[in-house]
């Protein structure tokens, strides 16, 4: 499945993105809301368009869609990295303001503090030692009183002043870490689009516009996904505990494959009861990345050829690929009781194989297209 999954998903979207797309309304030179409204109704067509007979024009519309979606979200991210950015600007100079009023209130304060130390107008202590007449102290004590307000105030601005500039400064650095993440989305937004481009060239060459041809390329990827899902409520014989690290099996190309490579599947909230796997399908990613768990072929990241969560027209991809030379040790990502599993491939005939282990914590992984 991993190259013809490949090559629909992606060979789809360059045949709408040349002509569609270079005649759509563009995020650029709009307001945000009026931005957002256009993405939000480019996300109802995309659902809409999936839903369409599976033919090659319409799957061609879908990834001309699904273009021009990874388009408007691009231009929608460089508006908000350019607004974020010019933010940033604004409170740097704010900051080398307050900062300079910081420092001219706290002087005013200092000398304040000096002179009425020196010439001794703010002793408040001396109103009530002094042995003055009673209207001498009477009047020290309105001046102190009157001194001492000022003071107050004074030191109040400093406070204030001190607390305005911390948030403008807090401020700048969540600002700054919204224009990375905002950065970072942006790159995946372009990769993702360069991946869509690819996939849609390569699947006008798999296919040379040939709507036979790619009936029967849906074909095969829907013998594939059932013969999986087949699997999954067909498992087999106990084949007994195995340990973390434990070589299960070698890569295969069984059943609907196209050529070596594992299909992995990671379920949650799972076992495996009844002859079947009971539980949800989820990204097996984070469980090849985390490090709490072995890896099923090392350095996997560099061999995969389809993700998890991948968009074609069948759906999304439901594990991740990986290529790798027939043989190849495949490892038990955790210990657990593993089991055969097998269905056959409608499409050419082939048995697909394959090994399901129950990880007994919750946890149940697939390994799909053994020899």
């Amino acid at each position: 499945m991993r190259r013809i999954l490949a090559f629909l998903t992606l060979t789809f979207l360059l045949l709408a993105t040349g002509v569609a797309i270079s005649k759509a309304q563009s995020c650029s030179g709009i307001s945000k809301e009026e931005c957002n409204k256009l993405i939000n109704e480019t996300e109802q067509k995309l659902a809409s368009t999936r839903d369409q007979k599976k033919t090659l024009s319409s799957q061609i519309d879908f990834m001309d869609t699904q273009i021009y979606l990874t388009e408007l979200r691009i231009q929608d991210a460089e508006r908000k990295i350019e607004q974020t950015a010019n933010e940033i600007e604004n409170l740097k100079g704010r900051i080398v303001t307050l900062n300079s009023s910081l420092d001219h209130i706290s002087k005013l304060l200092l000398e304040k503090i000096i002179e009425g130390y020196k010439r001794r107008e703010v002793p408040l202590f001396s109103i009530f030692i002094d042995p003055d007449t009673a209207s001498t102290m009477f009047n020290r004590l309105k001046y102190a009183k009157v001194a001492e307000e000022n003071d107050r105030k004074l030191a109040f601005q400093v406070q204030q002043a001190k607390l305005n500039f911390e948030q403008q400064k807090n401020l700048r650095e969540e600002k700054q870490k919204e224009l990375a993440e905002l950065e970072a989305a942006l790159e995946n937004q372009k990769s993702a689009l360069d991946a869509q481009k690819e996939q849609k060239q390569e699947l006008l060459i798999t296919t040379q516009n040939d709507e036979a041809k790619f009936q029967l390329l849906l074909a095969h990827l829907r013998a594939d996904a059932t013969s999986i899902n087949s699997a999954l409520g067909n498992v087999g014989e106990k084949i007994g505990p195995v340990n973390k690290g434990d070589v299960i099996a070698g890569v295969g190309s069984t059943g609907c494959s196209t050529g070596p490579h594992l299909h992995l599947e990671v379920y949650t909230d799972a076992k495996v009861e009844g002859g079947r796997v009971v539980g949800n399908r989820v990204n097996p990613q984070s469980y090849l990345e985390n490090g709490s768990y072995q890896q099923p072929i090392p350095g996997y990241s560099g061999n995969v050829t389809t993700w998890y969560g991948e968009v074609y027209f069948l759906g999304t991809h439901t594990g991740i690929d990986m290529a790798a030379p027939m043989n190849t040790p495949i490892r038990a990502m955790e210990s657990g009781e593993a089991y055969t599993t097998s269905a056959t491939c409608s499409y050419n005939g082939s048995l697909g194989k394959g090994i399901v282990i129950d990880h007994k914590n919750g946890l149940v992984t697939l390994y799909w297209h053994i020899p």
